[in-house]
């Protein structure tokens, strides 16, 4: 019975700190309309940190509620959408961008391992080229063609023809 109520009570303790870990502020938006309509565009374009397959307009995340609240606070401060994102891009990398940017990274990550697929295969195709032009096709001596008659005649259970 003793053991019953411990593993009630730590499924109690457990469910409590889950359910604590749950609740968020709730966000209290901006009396201005067009800063809300601006964040709703703005926050469209950018990833959630946290989810990291949302924007920031999906998501539920308590960073990302943050992070509204630091968009909002920073256009009320008349910071155009541009150096909104310069500013989160320079503290949280190309990544918090949705749509990331194109550069000489992003077709590094995109077309590399395609080129490397194809210089391995290359050196493979060389290689193999290589050691079938070191193989020469001789026909067997009448002193080899012997040789391994014996050989084939020593393995027992083994017929020649």
């Amino acid at each position: 019975m003793t053991r019953l109520r411990f593993a009630s009570i730590l499924f109690i303790c457990l469910l409590a700190s889950v359910v604590v870990a749950q609740v968020q502020e709730e966000e209290i938006p901006s009396d201005d309309p067009v800063i809300e309509q601006r964040l709703a565009n703005l926050s469209k374009q950018l990833r959630c940190l946290q989810c990291q397959n949302q924007t920031l307009a999906d998501s539920p995340a308590g960073l990302a509620a943050d992070l509204r609240r630091e968009i909002r606070v920073q256009m009320k401060a008349g910071k155009s959408d541009q150096e909104i994102i310069a500013f989160l891009t320079q503290r949280y990398g190309d990544f918090i961008l949705y749509k990331p940017r194109v550069t000489f990274t992003t077709y590094l990550l995109w077309f590399g391992p395609f080129v490397l697929l194809l210089g391995g295969l290359y050196v493979l195709f060389r290689y193999i080229k290589q050691r079938r032009d070191l193989i020469s096709e001789q026909p067997l001596t009448a002193d080899e063609h012997r040789r391994a008659e014996e050989l084939l005649a020593s393995i027992p259970g083994k017929e020649t023809t």
